[in-house]
């Protein structure tokens, strides 16, 4: 398939997306990449990954992977699987990831990780390329997104800015505190997103990346 030019908040959104997975040992080589794709971001949040891009450059790929599982955690609620956030470690948890399979699926796009359908990277795959139903998606996620933006930001965490950048593409202002960040979780069930049921799409490696970028769904990048 012919690769479809991404938005700005969309190129934002993807190439979070890429740093936000474990870092593996090919980051490093996807570094030109992802910087070239900012070029068509919006500035403020261009200049926040491109912050994060030079730290990251900086570390070798063991140090970076050390700092990378230092930082996402649930003890420190630093958690990066959306769910989390919102049912915590219950049985309502399993529904909401059949949920947001079924989600993808509506739109198209079939789920092939290992990782669970709430990993945020996957979300954030979901938003760049079903740029709508992805916004109403990381909306319904949004405390959850602050919380864990305020949660990096207080220990001055390189990955702070990420999601900071992340949060630029959604509509209105961030909240300052965490009280304020709790006061967004949606309350009543989940509003049902509805696709319009084209041909399903790989979602993960087999999808001809759009800006020539590697899939947040993708562990690492394979190499032939």
């Amino acid at each position: 398939m012919t690769a479809q030019p991404l938005s700005g908040d969309a190129l934002v959104r993807l190439v979070a997306g890429c740093v936000l997975q474990y870092p593996g040992e090919h980051f490093h080589d996807e570094l030109p990449r992802l910087r070239a794709a900012l070029a068509g971001a919006p500035a403020r949040p261009a200049a926040l990954l491109g912050g994060f891009l030079d730290h990251a450059g900086t570390l070798g790929p063991i140090e970076l992977c050390a700092e990378y599982t230092a930082t996402f955690d649930t003890r420190n609620r630093r958690c990066l699987y959306l769910t989390w956030w919102t049912d915590g470690d219950t049985r309502r948890r399993g529904l909401s990831l059949v949920r947001l399979k079924r989600i993808y699926r509506d739109f198209g796009l079939e789920f092939a990780s290992d990782e669970l359908p709430d990993f945020l990277p996957a979300a954030l795959e979901f938003a760049a390329l079903r740029e709508e139903a992805g916004t109403e998606l990381l909306q319904e996620h949004r405390a959850g997104l602050e919380l864990l933006r305020l949660a990096l930001a207080e220990t001055g965490s390189p990955y702070a800015p990420v999601l900071e950048a992340v949060c630029t593409t959604l509509p209105g202002a961030s909240p300052a505190t965490k009280a304020e960040a709790k006061a967004l979780a949606r309350g009543g069930p989940p509003q049902e997103l509805v696709g319009a049921g084209t041909a399903a799409e790989p979602f993960g490696p087999g999808l001809e990346p759009p800006a020539d970028l590697p899939w947040p769904t993708t562990r690492e990048r394979q190499t032939a």
